[in-house]
């Protein structure tokens, strides 16, 4: 399999193809001085935007790194959610250099998903008593909150860029949509309602557009190796627009990806 890490651009439609690997690597994070970070093989790596080639960042321990991943706001932090000392997977921080992982969640399974713009609160997905719910907790760790486990399923929480909501997809009889509630637990809202399965949703930081990822309708889970389309919808809800059609899925946009402009957005393709 060859992984393309690319680059879609908002104001002119087009895709760059920044790196080939004949390989598997997943889900970018943007960093603002000019980088994106994937995993591969419970790995992590730098990807300079000038001169791209994967350069391994040092977790320490943690060298069972799953595809949810990301950066603090200000940069100086990267979160994992890695299983090398646990049973399951644990959400823990480290310097964005590299460095020895600090854990943060306690309960297990948890996978991390979002960070809140003051950079005090993280927001994840996580199997407790009953299916995956959602949780945020302090960034120092401590006890978790549950915010909803309203749901046969839930994935993918990320916040809007004024903290002002949680995105995320929730999965009821079977159908898998786009929902949003505040970070107390209400007024929650579904924000779209049609047949593909859709997943993933990313706020822009520019507070104009929700990025999300549809699956055919009938696809059961965020399976790999799919045809599938990368969708904007408006933030505050309505119409989306098509704006990719790609082989890929899981790994494509697992985790916040966005420029930190706004105008553009990093993702993975695969070709078998």
């Amino acid at each position: 399999m060859r992984s393309e890490l690319c680059i879609f651009d908002l104001a002119t439609d087009a895709v760059q193809v920044l790196l080939a690997h004949d390989g598997h690597i997943e889900a970018p994070n943007w960093h603002p001085d000019g980088y994106l970070i994937v995993n591969g093989g419970g790995r992590l790596f730098r990807v300079p935007l000038a001169d791209p080639e994967l350069l391994p960042i040092d977790t320490g321990f943690a060298l069972a790194c799953n595809n949810d991943h990301g950066i603090s706001p200000d940069g100086r932090r990267l979160v994992i959610s890695d299983r090398s000392r646990t049973e399951g997977s644990c959400i823990y921080t480290l310097p964005v250099a590299g460095g020895v992982p600090k854990r943060v969640t306690d309960a297990l399974p948890s996978y991390w998903h979002g960070w809140s713009p003051d950079g005090t609160t993280l927001a994840y997905v996580g199997r407790r008593d009953g299916p995956f719910a959602l949780f945020t907790c302090p960034l120092a760790g401590g006890e978790e909150s549950c915010v909803t486990d309203a749901f046969d399923h839930i994935d993918g929480p990320d916040y809007s860029p004024d903290g002002a909501w949680i995105w995320f997809n929730g999965e009821r009889d079977g159908a898998v949509d786009l929902w949003r509630i505040r970070p107390d637990g209400t007024d929650l809202q579904r924000m779209t309602d049609d047949t593909r399965v859709n997943w993933f949703p990313h706020p822009s930081p520019d507070g104009a557009h929700v990025l999300y990822l549809a699956y055919p309708a009938g696809t059961q889970g965020h399976p790999g190796g799919m045809d599938v389309t990368l969708c904007l919808m408006p933030a505050a809800g309505g119409a989306a627009r098509d704006v990719i059609s790609l082989h890929g899925g899981q790994g494509t946009i697992n985790v916040p990806c966005w420029s930190p402009d706004g105008g553009r957005f990093a993702f993975m393709r695969f070709v078998p």
